[in-house]
């Protein structure tokens, strides 16, 4: 490993360590493993991160990967969403009510930024009491890669 990516890699895993520190939870492999696997894979299943994590680290087993997410979510380091039809994802873009896009045809999922103003970003036409402080908001449609292929046909 060439010394600016070793130096980067150590940056990433003492922020991932901070990360979990400052919401007291204890710094373990598998947490930093999964942190950093949301960190370049965003809207991943539970499966996709177990498999990408046993990648470097096959010892780590399902269950604790499962538990990892869990815990991360739990914090607030971690978010999980779960468009209509779909398996749960999670990411670790959080600390803003961002929206999604979601392709019907494969699936992929984007970020969308905050409808309007600051979140919620939507006021509901009638909360009910509620002090609402999240709106969550999907986008479905077909994405570039599938529009073309449909066209293409």
């Amino acid at each position: 490993m060439n010394r600016s990516r070793s130096w980067h890699i150590g940056c990433v895993t003492s922020g991932f360590e901070a990360q979990l520190r400052a919401v007291s939870l204890r710094v373990t492999q598998p947490r930093l493993a999964v942190l950093a696997v949301l960190g370049d894979h965003p809207h991943v299943d539970t499966e996709t991160v177990i498999a990408l994590v046993r990648a470097d680290h096959p010892a780590v087993s399902h269950q604790t990967v499962y538990d990892v997410l869990r815990a991360l979510t739990e914090a607030g380091l971690v978010r999980r969403i779960q468009p209509a039809g779909t398996v749960a994802r999670y990411e670790s873009r959080v600390g803003d009510n961002h929206h999604h896009v979601v392709c019907r045809s494969c699936g992929a999922i984007a970020d969308v930024d905050c409808a309007v103003g600051a979140a919620p970003c939507l006021t509901a036409s009638d909360d009910h009491g509620f002090a609402v402080d999240e709106a969550e908001v999907v986008y479905w449609g077909v994405c570039p890669g599938c529009a073309a292929e449909r066209q293409s046909r």
